[in-house]
């Protein structure tokens, strides 16, 4: 019997490329079907054929306080029914601004717009016009949006320039581009001192999400910081994943390191489409209409979104959110290495805030080149016997995984239920 995710799949191929609006979305990497959601509340969502599954990726991260928080839903309520978009100013914004100044010490001003992708195109131009540079740097496995500049993986040797990763990214762009290991202090000296003078900026993400979770280590930010400030380069902290995510004020708050500009998305807009970037005034004021650096939208800080995001903002800042939220997601992690090591299968997991990895391999990545040597075939069978036991993980081996403050105890042991058995399907059991 075709189930109406197959149904709905097969139809959606018909209309648009691949059958989905974002890659991952399409199940290529693990095989299989989609799961076409209808609805969501709490830490659970449901497919076409009314499955309930406790969901882990909460759309990417933006569900902190669970899908469809009744103070989320009663802002974006509100708001809807006094106009959708304006194109014009509103008084949230400034209170989205204000309150993003106030929980990130690192930004004096910030800049509404749609996308991270878009906030960290913008916060790269911004960087350019600043110090009228137009090298950067950014790190093997790290994702900032689709950007032509940052679409872009590492050359053939170490400090070479990078290639294109996607058809349409003109190799002119490209060559503008360096791209580093993550995680190497020694290269990143060895850059600076031979390219320092011309590099525009770094962008990195202090804690990626896009090679399934990586942590940075101190002493690779400390010396990126380091070389930025005596180099004259702007230090970009990509937080669009983990801001707000991880701890309160970030990523940056955690190691204690302010960035020049950080990009911020997914929390800030409680689950509709609103990001942000923003930093130091003295760079902020490059940008238009009082600089040269031009950048606009139409739907910046439309008054839905910004509601969504400030309702969420106010939720997250009550005491000891973040303390709760992290000890469920070890909670998670540790059931989870508890439940493999029983079951003789090579894995270990990590968790940062309300963010956390999976990995089936012996010992925690550290690159991007480590974190390629999991067992992606594993992964694979755990996913597909864990998803038909309830549980919806990325469709991919190398995402990050998101804990929403829903996900209480119970949903916790159900999970560790559910993963056991997944496991014994891996370890061939």
């Amino acid at each position: 019997m075709t189930s109406n995710n197959e149904t709905l799949f097969a139809r959606a191929q018909q209309s648009t490329p691949g059958g989905v609006n974002s890659p991952v979305r399409a199940f290529r990497s693990v095989g299989g079907t989609p799961r076409f959601i209808t609805r969501a509340e709490g830490p659970y969502f449901w497919d076409a054929d009314d499955k309930r599954y406790i969901d882990y990726i909460g759309s990417w991260g933006p569900a902190i306080v669970g899908h469809a928080h009744p103070d989320v839903v009663r802002a974006v309520q509100d708001a809807a029914v006094r106009g959708l978009s304006f194109g014009a100013p509103t008084e949230a914004e400034i209170e989205m601004a204000e309150l993003i100044c106030r929980l990130v010490p690192s930004i004096e001003q910030v800049r509404l717009v749609s996308s991270g992708t878009e906030a960290a195109m913008s916060a790269l131009r911004l960087a350019r016009g600043a110090t009228g540079r137009d090298l950067i740097v950014k790190f093997e496995g790290c994702y900032h949006g689709h950007a032509d500049a940052l679409l872009v993986k590492a050359g053939s040797g170490l400090l070479t320039f990078g290639n294109p990763t996607s058809a349409g990214v003109p190799e002119d762009f490209a060559k503008h581009t360096l791209v580093l290991d993550y995680n190497d202090a020694q290269q990143l000296e060895d850059t600076f001192r031979d390219m320092g003078e011309r590099i525009a900026c770094v962008i990195v993400e202090p804690v990626a999400g896009n090679m399934n979770l990586l942590r940075a280590t101190p002493e690779f930010l400390q010396t990126m910081r380091r070389l930025c400030t005596q180099h004259g380069a702007v230090l970009i902290f990509d937080e669009v994943m983990s801001g707000f995510r991880v701890a309160l004020g970030g990523a940056q708050s955690l190691y204690g390191i302010q960035p020049d500009l950080t990009v911020l998305g997914k929390v800030i807009g409680g689950g509709l489409p609103v990001a942000a970037f923003g930093g130091r005034a003295n760079l902020m004021k490059h940008l238009a209409p009082l600089g040269g650096v031009y950048q606009a939208g139409t739907l910046s800080g439309n008054p839905v979104t910004v509601a969504a995001g400030l309702a969420t903002l106010a939720l997250i800042q009550a005491p000891g959110f973040y303390d709760r939220l992290a000890a469920q997601t070890t909670k998670l992690v540790q059931g989870l290495s508890t439940a493999a090591q029983d079951s003789g299968v090579p894995f270990c997991a990590d968790a940062v805030g309300g963010m956390f990895g999976l990995y089936f391999a012996p010992q925690l990545p550290v690159s991007h080149a480590t974190m390629m040597e999991c067992d992606k075939e594993a992964f694979n069978r755990f996913f597909h016997a864990i998803l038909d036991a309830g549980v919806y993980l990325a469709p991919s081996a190398f995402e990050a995984g998101f804990v929403s403050a829903q996900h209480d105890d119970a949903v916790i042991a159900d999970t560790l239920t559910a993963a056991r058995k997944a496991f014994a399907v891996v370890a061939g059991k």
